[in-house]
């Protein structure tokens, strides 16, 4: 299998597992949801999937094409509507839910705020993982959820299961990954 071919399945499957998790979150909400949209970014971890938000912090510590992190950002994007859309199917109940959740998003500074801290738990979440332990993962997701951080790729799959679409999601992009970034450049080894 060719590179590209490989980005796009990890990307796909990355977007199958949050996508799981979002499912949870509409259908049992708070406070059990959360925690077991956990188990989707545990299962992108320990299966070595491609999601834009656990690679995007670490674009030039890990060396990533920017190419290769666009092309993972479009298909978590592109299928995590498709997922959002499908459990729509499977569960037509969410959508209201779903649908009620997206109008409460909008194009502003606080959104852009909420986006940009959920990109500073992932990058943690992740780095944690990377050094041996899924408690930035385990921790780490509920409190995204709890505090209304904007998660990009969550929020798509919301989309999908409201079949709709909001001008919020690049802002949740953009901010996912200025978050992760500065959260790199923080915590980064400086040799003197």
């Amino acid at each position: 299998m060719n590179k590209t071919a490989e980005l796009i399945r990890k990307s796909v499957g990355a977007a199958l597992l949050i996508a799981l998790g979002d499912c949870a979150l509409l259908k049992l909400g708070q406070p059990l949801g959360p925690f077991l949209f956990a188990l989707g970014l545990l299962g992108v971890c320990y299966m070595g999937q491609n999601l834009f938000t656990g690679k995007c912090g670490f674009l030039f510590a890990d060396h990533i094409p920017l190419g290769d992190l666009l092309l993972i950002l479009v298909g978590n994007l592109a299928a995590g509507w498709v997922f959002g859309w499908i459990i729509s199917v499977a569960d037509p109940s969410l959508m209201a839910p779903a649908a009620e959740k997206a109008a409460a998003w909008e194009f502003s500074l606080p959104f852009f705020v909420r986006a940009c801290l959920c990109g500073v738990v992932m990058y943690v979440a992740v780095l944690l993982y990377r050094k041996g332990t899924p408690l930035g993962i385990l921790f780490g997701i509920p409190l995204f959820i709890f505090c209304g951080f904007q998660h990009c790729i969550a929020n798509v799959i919301t989309l999908g299961v409201a079949r709709a679409w909001d001008w919020s999601l690049p802002l949740a992009v953009v901010g996912n990954f200025a978050g992760s970034l500065v959260t790199w450049w923080i915590s980064r080894d400086r040799k003197a």
